[in-house]
């Protein structure tokens, strides 16, 4: 029984075990100490960059707020007045500067109060999936308190460490796949973004960060995944195994040589790459489609007459 060298994608995995990050994750909590005016969100709600999330109670600024208004505006006719009595020499220069200098006083107070009213204000700093609330309207919130957490999920942050060994193997770009046991029948694909700048002293391994689409929300920070890096990805001529005749550092395969209706086998010297799941890559010595035996190697000679029962796995029939 004969099979054929195929052409086909392989690669040298890297395995290792990582954990999901949300792309951008915060836990919001205020600044000032206050009651709880609005709340508007939703668990788990996809919000949008600069939404309103939660309002304090904020009636006393904005009463200041309107008082500095006034009297900004006050200063503002005040300061209009003396430009024009100047213009026709009935004010001093001084008095003119005065005004426009109390003007530009009420101008910073009113930026003062705005910049304070912002701290009343808790806003999605970017666009995600807000967490569980913890608080309702009327509650009394205090600096540092958490409201809520925010995750970027489209995006996924996989962090996972590899031997210093690899690290020539590494670089920005190179793809991978991961999966997970919440999925076991899926397979999440992606690509490293960021090679660790130091290798740990102790485990003589170093920090990788890759990036996955997580456009259908599914996954999480957190989660565990498995993570197989393929590195140095290349189209190669492959065969099983079986096929291989060592002898010692050398290796060979009985090529089935068929012509006029006779079948005839010859010894040929490959030269072979990695082994893997019963398959060997052939560096040297073969070309795609090249038929060779794979069952009766052991029968087999070079020059030798052969009758051909079958070819494994031929499509072709």
């Amino acid at each position: 029984i004969g099979t054929r060298a195929i052409m086909t994608t392989w690669s040298d995995p890297i395995e290792a075990l990582g954990t999901l990050r949300a792309d951008e994750s915060v836990t919001l909590s205020a600044t000032v100490t206050d009651i709880v005016a609005e709340i508007n969100f939703r668990d788990g709600e996809q919000v949008e960059e600069g939404q309103l999330l939660i309002r304090l109670e904020d009636a006393e600024e904005q009463a200041q707020l309107r008082a500095s208004q006034a009297l900004r505006e006050e200063r503002r006719n005040a300061s209009n007045r003396a430009s024009q009595l100047q213009e026709r020499n009935l004010a001093a220069r001084a008095d003119v500067e005065d005004s426009q200098s109390r003007l530009r006083q009420a101008d910073a107070d009113i930026q003062a109060i705005e910049a304070e009213l912002a701290n009343y204000q808790i806003k999605a700093p970017f666009s995600g999936r807000v967490g569980f609330r913890n608080i309702s309207v009327g509650a009394l919130v205090t600096p540092g308190m958490d409201l809520v957490t925010l995750d970027k999920l489209d995006v996924m942050q996989l962090d996972f460490s590899v031997p210093e060994v690899f690290l020539d193997r590494l670089s920005p770009g190179l793809m991978l796949n991961a999966t997970t046991a919440a999925y076991p029948d899926a397979l999440f694909s992606g690509e490293i973004a960021t090679i660790g700048t130091r290798v740990d002293p102790v485990t003589r391994s170093v920090s990788v960060r890759a990036d996955l689409e997580n456009t259908d929300g599914r996954l999480r920070p957190g989660m565990l995944m498995e993570v197989i890096v393929q590195q140095h990805v290349r189209d190669t001529v492959v065969i099983p195994e079986a096929a291989i005749e060592p002898s010692g550092d050398r290796h060979f395969v009985m090529l089935i040589e068929q012509s006029e209706g006779s079948t005839r086998l010859a010894r040929r010297e490959v030269v072979i790459g990695e082994r893997r799941n019963g398959e060997v890559e052939i560096l040297e010595g073969l070309a795609a489609n090249d038929l060779i035996v794979f069952h009766g190697l052991q029968l087999a000679r070079d020059g030798q007459e052969a009758r051909l029962i079958g070819i494994a796995d031929d499509e072709t029939g």
